[in-house]
């Protein structure tokens, strides 16, 4: 079956509002360059469902999903829920679609587990919200998407998931769900001493890789080949889900890693063909030129579209219709409006530091892996 993309039209007129990060547009900036560059038969969209109640309690607790569909009512929040589950603190604001937005990147990977059940791939840039946790809102999350799509591929009967994350923040609430589980193998990608400030350890088959800042093309090439490719071949798994947050590219505002995205396409070129079923989904990500790009990109990737040296006056057209408030945004470099692949890093040293946690991430490793594949 060729690749699937879902989406929908809530992320275009939603936002967190204000001068939240999480304010800019990038699901819907994504799917329009999309459209734009010609990349999308309408047979290979899927508009997404927003999960259920009963879907969410899967994972999440009855009483917070009850909080979040009250709140988003009120359009308030009680202190006693905001203490209790986080609603409305710590940059996760009360906003008008504040439960139906995340249901529906929630709904979207359930979808994409369910249009992968006998194998293929999908791509569902709406999801990724992987700080979610069962009974709190945190990292700008308030339901955690990837946790149930992977429990969506469990309850079909599979028993080797794993979970790759290129955000530049740790996946934390996906690792904790799955952290006992034998089923599922994680691995984060992340910045080191960055909020949430974990992420610095591996045991069993929790593995991560806290990498410095100004992390480049040519260290994310090292830990692909040194690290993420053979782990993932040797847990061989029935199916990957990839959360391609695009907040570890250079130009992003919340972070300090120096990634173009070619280090991105390179990875999902990678893995794909790895396992029977591929879900890649967005996540992070706060600069709306990059993430749109990227995750547009991602789907041209998945289906072996090159990409064009200038892109075309209607994908063009997209992109200079942004605005940022952020001083990046008030003179973007004319790349971002006429290009979908950032110019190519020159090569580059890998540093000490990236080497050892690559190989640190290789040792230990549990004796039900299959190390016949290395």
């Amino acid at each position: 079956m060729p690749p699937i993309l879902i989406g929908s039209e809530i992320y275009r007129r939603s936002t967190f509002g204000g001068k939240h990060p999480l304010s800019i547009p990038r699901v819907s900036t994504a799917l329009d360059l999309i459209r734009a560059l010609g990349w999308l038969d309408p047979a290979r969209y899927r508009d997404s469902p927003r999960a259920s109640a009963a879907e969410l309690t899967r994972f999440h607790a009855p009483d917070y999903v009850a909080a979040l569909e009250r709140a988003q009512a009120a359009q308030a929040v009680s202190e006693a829920d905001r203490a209790r589950f986080g609603i409305g603190a710590r940059g996760n604001p009360v906003y008008a679609e504040m439960f139906d937005r995340p249901r529906t990147g929630a709904g979207g990977l359930l979808l994409a587990a369910e249009l992968t059940h006998d194998g293929g791939e999908a791509h569902v840039p709406g999801a990724g919200t992987h700080h979610g946790r069962p009974d709190r809102a945190s990292g700008f999350c308030y339901l955690n998407d990837v946790v149930l799509g992977i429990l969506a591929w469990l309850d079909q009967g599979l028993t080797r998931v794993f979970y790759l994350d290129l955000d530049a923040h740790h996946g934390d609430g996906v690792e904790a769900a799955f952290a006992d589980d034998p089923r599922v193998m994680t691995l984060s990608v992340h910045e080191a001493g960055r909020w949430p400030f974990t992420g610095t350890h591996s045991a069993g088959l929790t593995r991560n890789i806290a990498v410095p800042e100004g992390y480049s093309d040519a260290e994310a090439a090292w830990v692909r080949e040194a690290a993420i490719l053979p782990l993932i071949r040797h847990w061989q798994p029935q199916a990957i889900l990839l959360q391609a947050g695009a907040d570890a590219l250079a130009e992003d505002p919340l972070a300090r890693l120096a990634l173009s995205n070619n280090a991105y396409f390179a990875t999902v070129r990678a893995v794909m063909g790895l396992a029977p079923r591929l879900i890649v989904t967005g996540g992070g990500g706060y600069n709306p030129w990059s993430v749109a790009r990227c995750w547009a990109g991602l789907w041209g990737v998945l289906n072996g579209f090159a990409p064009p040296d200038r892109l075309p006056p209607a994908a063009e057209a997209v992109l200079r219709a942004l605005t940022w408030a952020r001083a990046a945004g008030r003179a973007p470099p004319e790349h971002w409006f006429t290009t979908l692949v950032d110019p190519v890093q020159p090569p580059g040293s890998v540093r000490e530091e990236v080497v050892a946690a690559c190989q640190a991430v290789m040792e230990d490793l549990p004796d039900s892996m299959a190390y016949s594949t290395l």
